[in-house]
């Protein structure tokens, strides 16, 4: 009877151990094939944003005609006229090239009265007050060049901040909060912003062309190794198997 009972329990243990083996291997199999679909989700969106950028600028009203019909304007080659309304800027938290400091954004004011904040570019943390730059204010109409960035609806994460409307530091682009705190109604705004080129700035600032386009695509390496650890259960179970027979 002992003896029945000692096979019954080591049968259900090989049992349970297959189990487990079988749903780890499916487990790792399926991060692999997980993180190849992101592979192609991450190129195809590369791809789209060079055909963008090297397309040609387009105008706020085709902007907005893209995002009616529910489209991707993130990146998309602009060009916007405008006079700068440099009382109302705002200051965005960032670094550039090692430097910590602010992107500005200030309200460009359209032929129609509407409003479209633009990301100038990075100033010193030390030059955050715009008298201490004038020779980049802008006083005339221009023709902005660069690419629309669309709108967060939320904060990105819970990580990041809360904007200090209060002393004019944003981390991160809240438009209508950006937009309310100078005095701009919602209905004045257009709905997305806009990335100066790296066109020169008198005095040398806001430095523009800050876009960031170095998206992280390392999904290939984190396939195969979730796939490489698949095999590796797979030849370790093997071997324990071969030297466990009598």
């Amino acid at each position: 009877m002992a003896e029945v009972l000692t096979k019954k329990a080591s049968l259900a243990r090989r049992i349970g151990a297959f189990i487990l083996l079988a749903t780890t291997f499916a487990i790792l199999i399926s991060l692999g094939t997980w993180q190849m679909q992101r592979l192609h989700w991450k190129e195809g969106l590369l791809a789209a944003i060079a055909e963008r950028r090297s397309a040609p600028p387009v105008t706020t009203a085709e902007i907005e005609r893209i995002l009616a019909e529910g489209g991707d304007i993130d990146y998309r080659t602009v060009t916007v006229p405008g006079r700068f309304d440099h009382g109302k800027e705002r200051h965005f938290f960032a670094t550039y090239n090692g430097r910590t400091g602010y992107y500005v954004f200030t309200p460009l004011m359209l032929d129609d009265d509407r409003f479209l904040f633009v990301n100038r570019g990075f100033v010193p943390f030390e030059q955050k007050d715009s008298s201490t730059r004038l020779a980049g204010e802008l006083p005339a109409s221009v023709a902005i060049h660069g690419l629309a960035r669309v709108r967060l609806s939320e904060k990105p994460s819970s990580i990041v901040p809360d904007n200090d409307v209060a002393k004019n530091i944003f981390y991160w682009k809240d438009l209508d909060t950006m937009a309310s705190s100078v005095g701009l109604p919602a209905d004045k705004v257009l709905p997305f912003f806009v990335d100066a080129d790296a066109t020169p700035n008198p005095g040398g600032l806001p430095i523009g062309g800050v876009t960031q386009f170095d998206l992280p695509n390392s999904h290939l390496q984190y396939a195969l190794t979730w796939y490489g650890l698949a095999a590796a259960l797979v030849v370790v179970s093997g071997v324990f198997i071969i030297r466990r027979k009598p």
